[in-house]
C-alpha cells in the first residue's frame, strides 16, 4: 500500500483510507459482523486510515470501529468528528462549534472509541454563531493536552480555512470531491494546497451512483437507505439525467478494462498526492473492488476524457437537501 502525507506536520496515511458512515447509518440495514470483518481486512489489505464521526448512528459507529479497532489500535490511524448535533429521534437540530461542546464531544469520542488520543479531529460543520478562532482554540487545547494529534475541518469556505490555519495548522480538509462534486478545484484545492493542508474527498464515488451498480432510484429505496431522501440527485429527472453521464463513465471503464468504480477513484487519486479518498463500505467485496483503483494508471489523455464525461457544473441536482445544503460554507 502506497502512502500519502496529510498537511505538513507527520500524518502519514494509506493512499485511501475507509469510510465507515454507511456501516450504521445512511445506507440501508446494518449488519456489523460483516463491517467488523471489513475493517478488519481493510487493514490486512493496507488501509490504515479511518473515518467516522459522533453523529453517525448517534455514536454508534465511533463504538463499532472501537470494537474493530480494539487490540490493534496502533496499527490504525483514526479519524473521526464532532460539531453535527441531533436529537434523540435522529433528527439534524444544529451545528455547535463552542468550545466547551468541542472538549465535551471529544471526551465522548474517546470514550466511545475506547482510544485515548484520536488521530485527526475535524469539525464536521463550521458553525456560523462561534467565530472559527475560537472553536480551532479549543481544538488546539485539545492537541497541547495529548487528547488530539492533527486538527482539521470539514466543508469549511476559503476564509474559514485561512482564519482556522492562522490560529493552529489544518492538517486536513475533508469535503465532498468527486467526478460529480468538483467544486473545490477553482479556490478551495489551490489554497489548501499553499497553506500546505491535505485534501480527504468524501463520497468519491457519488454516494454509489459512480459504481455503475445503481440503475434506478428504486435501486436504493430501500429501509434505512436515505439517498433518495436526503440527496435530489438520486429523484425523478436529476436521476434519469445524471446515469445518462454515468453511462459514459461505464463506457470508458469497459475499455479501460476495469470497474467504473476503480476508474473514478483512480481519477480522484491522480488530482494530486495531497488527496487521500475515503470510499465508504461495509462490504469486503466492494472494498476489494475498491482498492483495486491503485492499480490502475491514468494517462493525461485519459484524464481528460474521464473529467469530460461528467463535466464539472452539470450534474443534476444539488448535493444535499435544503437542510445539508445550509450547512455548507461556499
Amino acid at each position: 500500500m502506497n502512502k500519502r502525507n496529510l498537511g505538513k506536520d507527520g500524518l502519514t496515511v494509506s493512499a485511501m483510507g475507509l469510510g465507515c458512515m454507511g456501516m450504521s447509518e445512511f445506507y440501508g440495514p446494518a449488519d456489523d459482523r460483516e463491517s467488523i470483518e471489513t475493517i478488519h481486512l481493510a487493514l490486512e489489505l493496507g488501509v490504515d486510515f479511518l473515518d467516522t464521526a459522533d453523529m453517525y448512528g448517534r455514536g454508534q459507529n465511533e463504538e463499532l470501529v472501537g470494537k474493530a479497532i480494539k487490540g490493534q489500535r496502533d496499527r490504525f490511524v483514526i479519524a473521526t468528528k464532532f460539531a453535527v448535533l441531533r436529537g434523540a429521534d435522529g433528527s439534524f437540530v444544529g451545528v455547535s462549534g463552542k468550545p466547551d461542546y468541542v472538549r465535551s464531544a471529544c471526551e465522548a469520542s474517546l470514550r466511545r472509541l475506547g482510544i485515548d488520543v484520536i488521530d485527526l479531529y475535524y469539525q464536521h460543520r463550521v458553525d456560523p454563531e462561534v467565530p472559527i478562532e475560537e472553536t480551532v482554540g479549543a481544538m488546539a487545547d485539545l492537541v497541547a493536552e495529548g487528547k488530539v494529534r492533527f486538527i482539521g475541518l470539514s466543508e469549511a469556505g476559503p476564509e474559514t480555512i485561512r482564519r482556522a490555519h492562522a490560529v493552529h495548522p489544518v492538517t486536513a480538509l475533508q469535503s465532498e470531491y468527486s467526478l460529480w462534486s468538483r467544486d473545490l478545484e477553482n479556490e478551495i484545492i489551490p489554497l489548501c494546497r499553499s497553506l500546505g493542508v491535505g485534501i480527504v474527498p468524501y463520497s468519491p464515488l457519488g454516494r454509489g451512483f459512480l459504481t455503475g451498480k445503481i440503475n434506478t432510484p428504486e435501486d436504493v429505496s430501500i429501509e434505512g437507505d436515505a439517498r433518495t431522501q436526503r440527496f435530489p440527485r438520486f429523484r425523478d429527472e436529476n436521476f434519469r439525467k445524471n446515469r445518462q453521464m454515468v453511462k459514459k463513465v461505464e463506457d470508458i471503464a469497459e475499455a479501460k478494462g476495469c470497474q467504473p468504480s476503480q476508474l473514478v477513484l483512480a481519477w480522484v487519486l491522480s488530482r494530486g498526492e495531497d488527496m487521500v479518498p475515503i470510499p465508504g463500505t461495509k462490504r469486503r467485496t466492494y472494498l476489494k473492488e475498491n482498492l483495486g483503483a491503485l492499480n490502475i494508471s491514468l494517462s493525461p489523455e485519459e484524464i481528460r476524457e474521464i473529467g469530460q464525461a461528467v463535466p464539472a457544473g452539470e450534474v443534476s441536482g444539488t448535493r444535499y437537501d435544503d437542510l445539508g445544503m445550509s450547512m455548507i460554507e461556499n
